[in-house]
């Protein structure tokens, strides 16, 4: 997989149906996705070109159906852009020149082919998904004439709350650790189970250890400079001393509110793709509040 740059940007087209110059008219729409990665996927001996959008969610996003469409199809406009742009930029060469009227007009020729966008929401939240799963479901259509009609947007969606044990072996990064110490993060039992039964809790990368520190708002011993982290020993301490409910009221309030803005930050530096500055601000309080001073959080 390629790291690709996640902002999406298409220029608006005018009543006339053509493009619309760079003048005052000229509206421009840009959203940055949270990531976004070219793949090469084998099926049957033949190899499938992608493009993979990750969206990460804290929360539940009740609009995502067209969220994620409007991202698809600024991707889809810029891809038709790009082409075009290469017919004319090498309209001397046969292989771009157009053959007939409407191949010149439109810029895409009629066996240019797009590579497919798959946008993928990964919610890293314990609670269930009650938001929409389709476009559809943000829609209160009775009549089934017109609902026919209707072109539907589904929501591809992984969240630790519907995953069976089963689904979660089916990652084979550290992710699966994450989603699952997230899914069993209400309960004390399981979530030792679940710790006790992945030995690779063991030897945890630092920053899926980071991602379960900030999610299940649980303190982990993260050393500066280390690459693996004692998962078993840190998560089995949180749960023997007990310290989520030995904390008052206002302590709990406060850390929330703190950290709603560490993750509004992490949110906002992934979006400018630095990731650097995550990992950084992670494990240097000092720079972190030098971050959390620049988006004014």
């Amino acid at each position: 997989m390629k790291e690709l740059d996640p902002a999406e940007i298409a220029l608006l087209y005018n009543n006339n149906n053509t493009k619309a110059k760079r003048t005052t008219d000229t509206k421009a729409v840009q959203k940055y996705r949270d990531q976004l990665k070219s793949a090469a996927l084998m099926a049957d001996s033949k190899t499938a070109y992608i493009l993979l959008g990750i969206e990460n969610q804290t929360d539940i996003h009740y609009a995502m159906p067209v969220r994620n469409m409007l991202y698809d199809a600024l991707q889809y406009a810029g891809q038709v852009d790009e082409i075009a742009n290469l017919h004319h930029n090498h309209k001397n060469h046969p292989r771009h020149q157009p053959v007939n009227q409407a191949e010149f007009l439109s810029g895409f020729h009629k066996n240019d082919k797009l590579i497919p966008v798959i946008t993928l929401v990964i919610l890293f939240n314990a609670k269930e998904w009650d938001g929409p799963r389709s476009l559809m479901d943000m829609m209160d259509i009775s009549d089934p004439q017109i609902k026919k009609l209707v072109v539907d947007y589904p929501l591809y969606l992984i969240s630790p709350e519907q995953m069976t044990d089963e689904g979660l072996q089916k990652f084979h990064s550290s992710l699966r650790e994450v989603m699952g110490c997230i899914k069993y993060s209400a309960d004390k039992k399981k979530l030792s189970s679940f710790i006790h039964n992945n030995p690779r809790m063991m030897q945890m990368e630092a920053n899926a250890a980071r991602v379960i520190e900030a999610v299940n708002h649980i303190p982990i011993n993260i050393k500066k400079g280390d690459e693996n982290v004692n998962m078993c020993q840190a998560i089995e301490e949180m749960i023997q001393d007990g310290r989520e409910e030995g904390r008052s009221k206002g302590r709990s309030e406060g850390r929330s509110e703190g950290q709603e803005r560490i993750n509004q930050l992490i949110i906002q530096l992934a979006k400018h793709n630095r990731t650097d500055d995550i990992l950084k601000g992670a494990t240097d309080r000092e720079y972190q509040e030098q971050l959390l001073k620049e988006f004014n959080l």
